[in-house]
Parts: structure tokens; sequence; C-alpha cells
């Protein structure tokens, strides 16, 4: 008589182990399918996120043959002391372009070909030069290196671990008073606001300060931020030189068939503002 009670309760906890399986399973399924698509679409920050917050340890518990490939496409060539590192300090750290690799070396150059020193703050052009580094174009008739380096037209920094950054295009970065702004950083900053949708900063021509800062703003839909708002709110994250002069707010911004906001039509459009 009381194995009757006993056996239907042992059976109940087992049916409900096995719901409770079904669930997990399904749960991490549903973790899995997220953590491909941020490989497949996300920023660099996110997937370092993925793989640092902790939020798909049950994902990697399960399939380490996928945390190898997750670390290993998020952090690339990094050391084993940088992947101790504080989960922010890799955050900030993945969002570079990083080391260079084996058979490839890089530094960055003023203006007059000198080479800036490794500490993370030094901006110049990027030069590489390696065996598989072009040294020529097809039917060009001289040579782009300049003393065995490839100017890659991108403006960068390099810290003492040998960490790369592109700041900007060499194009693209503003020259105001003998320095250099990044206008990708100014852009970065400007997007970071609520209420914009796109940025964009190009230099343009100053009578006292050779170029200064010009931003585009595309405003998000329904949203009314001005100018002086921007300003205020770019104040405290970049440095003071750096605001803009002006902002302009325009419907959309010009874009090419990749996708790339065409700065030489702005250019063309409001070169003279400052003037």
């Amino acid at each position: 008589i009381q194995l009757d009670p006993l056996r239907r309760q042992a059976e109940q906890l087992k049916y409900e182990q096995q719901q409770n399986e079904y669930a997990q399973q399904i749960k991490l399924q549903n973790e899995q399918d997220q953590l491909v698509q941020i490989f497949k679409t996300g920023t660099p920050e996110q997937k370092a996120q993925a793989v640092t917050s902790g939020q798909f340890a049950g994902v990697f518990a399960a399939n380490p043959h996928l945390e190898d490939y997750a670390v290993q496409t998020t952090y690339g060539s990094m050391t084993p002391e940088q992947r101790a590192m504080p989960a922010a300090d890799r955050h900030a750290l993945v969002g570079k372009q990083g080391r260079s690799v084996f058979g490839v070396d890089i530094k960055v150059v003023d203006e007059e070909g000198n080479t800036m020193p490794r500490d993370g703050t030094s901006q110049g052009e990027l030069m590489v030069r390696g065996q598989w580094i072009i040294s020529g174009y097809y039917k060009g008739d001289k040579s782009p290196l300049v003393n065995g380096w490839f100017p890659t037209g991108d403006i960068a920094t390099i810290d003492a671990q040998g960490v790369m950054q592109i700041r900007d295009r060499t194009k693209d970065v503003i020259k105001t008073g003998g320095e250099w702004i990044s206008s990708i950083d100014l852009e970065n900053a400007a997007i970071a606001h609520p209420a914009v949708a796109m940025a964009a900063v190009i230099g343009v021509k100053h009578p006292k300060w050779d170029e200064r800062p010009l931003m585009f703003v595309v405003r998000k839909p329904g949203q009314t931020v001005e100018k002086e708002e921007i300003l205020s709110f770019l104040e405290g994250r970049v440095a003071k030189w750096w605001v803009p002069d002006d902002v302009i707010f325009l419907e959309s911004l010009p874009v090419g068939g990749t996708g790339k906001v065409q700065k030489a039509d702005l250019r063309k459009t409001y070169g003279g503002v400052f003037s």
C-alpha cells in the first residue's frame, strides 16, 4: 500500500526533472543562436562583451570549441597578459585594431616622416612593410613605397604593447593649430547622444587655425535636439579644443554605394562656412 504513493512521487519527480532539462536545452539553444548572431553581425565591443560578461557561460561550457573560436575571433593575437586584464579594459582593447601579425612591421610617422613614439597617444600616418605587403600597383610606373614602407593613408596610434588603433584617414583628419583632431572620434562621441541617428565631421578652412571641425547631425525620428545641446554633450567627452565650431542639421547625409558618408560632397557644399 505504501509503494504506490512513493512510486507516484518518484514518477512526478522524474517528470519534473525531464521538463527542467528540456527547458534548459531550449534556453541553451536560444542563447547559442543569439551568440552566433552576435559573431555574425556584432561590433567588436559586442563580441568582447559576449565573451567576457558570463552571459553565455552555459553555451561555452557545453561547447568548448565554440569558446575557443569566440576568444580567437574576438581577441586575435592578444597576449595572455592582456586576456587577464579586467573586463572593461579588455572591452576597450578589443575595440582597437590590435597587434600586427607575424611578418608584418608597423609604425606611425609624422608629416616629416619621423617615427612617432609608441605611447598610445601620438598620432601619425600608419606605415606597414612585410614580405606580402605590396611593392607597386599594376602597370604603375612609380612605387608607392617610402623607404621600403607602404603608406596606408590611415592615421593611427600604437601603444607600448604594440596595439594599434586607427583614428582617422589622412584625408579626413582635421589639422587645427598644429594639432590633429580625429573626425571619427568626434562622430562616435556625437552618435552616443540618444537623439542622434547619424553624424559626420569635416575639417573646414579657418583664417586663424588652418582648419576647424564642422559637424553634421541627422536627428532620430521625433527628436528635436539643437546645436547647443550637442555641443554641451560633447564637452567632457572630447578635448575642449576638439568641440566643433558649428553643428548643421540635415535630413540625411550623402552616402555612397558602400555605405560610407561622402565627405567630399560635404566639403564641396560647406567648405567655406568659416571663411
